[in-house]
């Protein structure tokens, strides 16, 4: 049963993740950034001084500071996706994966700017009177009743694009790896027992977060996540000092493979490509769509303040931590052998940090992928609110706290192909209403900086 799913998920993916899609996320961000004279990349300045609280204004609506909105979205896409997922895209895509996630990145740039700022532009409210903001409202209220079927396209997919399942399946991963095994808890071969009772542990602890007292919780989490991710970026450092003399080959060799497909099997440059676009878009989520639900949560009524600051994210995102994870894979060689995954990096800081490597990368690993874990759990339900009213969202969490036990025991093949399908479809709406409405986003952006 799970290889049938496995199959039949990774074909999903292989399909929706075609051409066409890859020059809708690349092409629509190579449109946004012409067509807005690379506004957006001129005016970092400014995005960190809105960050900064220069622009605040307690009156505005909305129900977060800039800051904190940034921070959410960020604890969304800094997490499995940048340990794990950087190294599916080497073992899947070879070296060149990572130059193509570059790409994405700087193209998303552009394409975060004009999803966030039309988030704020066209917030609507749902069903109980809160305004809410993210690809469906801006569907709604920018384009019209006609378009509503891109709205529940985007909803639906975005229900099952953000489970929890390969934050989850890498978790209990990385704990088989790190705990089970060399303690005689389970074996390489037979792990089920180990897998479901952690998946069963873990859904606990979601659960209970959940039903709790989330604010709380998420404050909390907000102050540890930035803490994780600064420590993260410093054991990185420190392992490319280690290694300084191989960095410069590593770096090389990303280029040469990005446009030869030498490390996959038979030379496949489309594989490259394709997989290093698809494990971009699931890093810094530029054009998919989720992180436009917690900018648009902004407080602010200047749209184009939001986009500024949300732009900021692939920049942290991708090309800052996913490149330091690719480097210390590449610079301490295991990404030549058979491990995948979170397996991959885990052993790259072990290699680095004998004795001690993988446990610190584990613990690193545990607080950033419950925060993408929770973010999730607010983007999904968020979306069914948008579909069967805000008053009957709390379903969600029976699902989504379910689908933790089943993301403990899918392959991550499975795991990775349904995700992957998902987000490939919530790009659809995401981009189409994007392009369809940039006129409003330059018009807005015109009138903002000829401001005095």
């Amino acid at each position: 049963m799970l290889e049938l799913l496995e199959v039949q998920f990774t074909a999903f993916a292989d399909f929706m993740w075609g051409t066409p899609l890859v020059c809708l996320l690349v092409g629509g961000g190579v449109f946004f950034s012409l067509y807005s004279r690379l506004i957006p990349y001129r005016h970092f300045g400014q995005a960190i001084d809105i960050l900064r609280g220069k622009y605040d204004d307690p009156n505005h609506k909305g129900q977060i500071p800039h800051f904190q909105a940034l921070t959410t979205a960020l604890s969304g896409t800094l997490g499995m996706g940048n340990i794990a997922g950087v190294a599916a895209a080497i073992s899947m895509g070879g070296p060149g994966a990572v130059f193509w996630m570059w790409v994405t990145a700087v193209v998303g740039i552009a394409t975060k700017y004009f999803t966030a700022t039309l988030a704020i532009m066209y917030r609507g409210h749902d069903s109980l009177g809160e305004l809410q903001g993210g690809p469906m409202y801006v569907v709604r209220e920018g384009l019209g009743k006609r378009w509503m079927p891109l709205a529940v396209m985007f909803c639906v997919a975005g229900m099952v694009g953000t489970l929890p399942v390969f934050q989850i399946n890498q978790l209990v991963q990385l704990l088989r790896d790190v705990f089970a095994v060399p303690f005689g808890l389970a074996t390489q071969e037979d792990h089920l027992f180990f897998d479901l009772t952690t998946g069963g542990i873990l859904s606990l602890l979601v659960l209970f977060v959940i039903l709790g007292n989330i604010k709380r919780i998420g404050a909390v989490t907000s102050k540890l996540v930035p803490f994780m991710v600064l420590l993260y970026f410093g054991m990185t450092l420190i392992v490319l000092g280690m290694y300084a003399s191989e960095v410069p080959a590593a770096i090389a060799l990303i280029f040469q493979d990005a446009f030869s497909g030498q490390a996959v099997a038979g030379g496949a440059l489309g594989t490259v490509i394709l997989m290093g676009v698809r494990r971009g878009a699931f890093s810094n989520e530029a054009g998919i769509g989720t992180e436009s639900m917690a900018h648009g949560a902004a407080k602010t009524n200047e749209p184009v303040r939001e986009g500024l600051v949300a732009m900021l994210g692939p920049a942290i995102d991708t090309l800052w931590v996913c490149s330091c994870t690719a480097l210390v894979i590449l610079v301490t060689g295991v990404w030549q052998g058979e491990a995948t995954g979170v397996t991959m990096t885990a052993l790259a800081f072990e290699t680095a940090f004998p004795g001690w490597g993988n446990y610190a990368l584990t613990f690193a690993a545990f607080l950033l992928g419950f925060s993408t874990i929770f973010s999730y759990w607010y983007y999904g339900s968020k979306c069914l609110g948008f579909l069967i009213g805000a008053q009957h969202q709390h379903y969600y969490v029976w699902i989504y706290t379910a689908l933790v036990v089943v993301g403990s025991v899918i392959s991550m093949k499975a795991v990775i192909g349904l995700i992957d399908g998902m987000y490939a479809v919530m790009a659809i709406p995401t981009m189409t209403s994007a392009i369809l409405l940039a006129p409003k986003v330059l018009q807005a952006t015109r009138s903002y900086f000829e401001k005095p």
